[in-house]
């Protein structure tokens, strides 16, 4: 839930700001540079949320399907190697493209 709480906030504090100039003037009216940029966090940001809410389902899949069994599965390293692997691919997906 950290996880997904930290991309919806860069969401709100990298992404949004830069957009909404952007609706305003109706045109980009920050540098240039900036542009790719601030596309790469909007891509890897939403799609960091998207990958946390998966994970997260699945999580709770797994509690709800063998609750006996979810302690030994779901370890805190196993949950910490999936979250750093929701964040590696979304920034894969992001700033490789770009």
């Amino acid at each position: 839930l950290v996880s997904l709480f930290m991309s919806d906030l860069m969401v709100g504090l990298v992404v949004m700001p830069p957009a909404m100039l952007n609706q305003l003037y109706g045109r980009w009216v920050l540098r240039g540079d900036f542009c790719s940029l601030w596309a790469s966090f909007d891509v890897m940001c939403c799609s960091a949320s998207i990958l946390n809410l998966c994970v997260i389902s699945l999580d709770r899949y797994l509690l709800i399907t063998s609750p006996l069994r979810y302690k030994l599965r779901v370890t805190s390293c196993r949950a910490l190697a999936l979250i750093l692997a929701t964040w590696t691919l979304a920034a894969l997906a992001s700033f490789l493209p770009i």
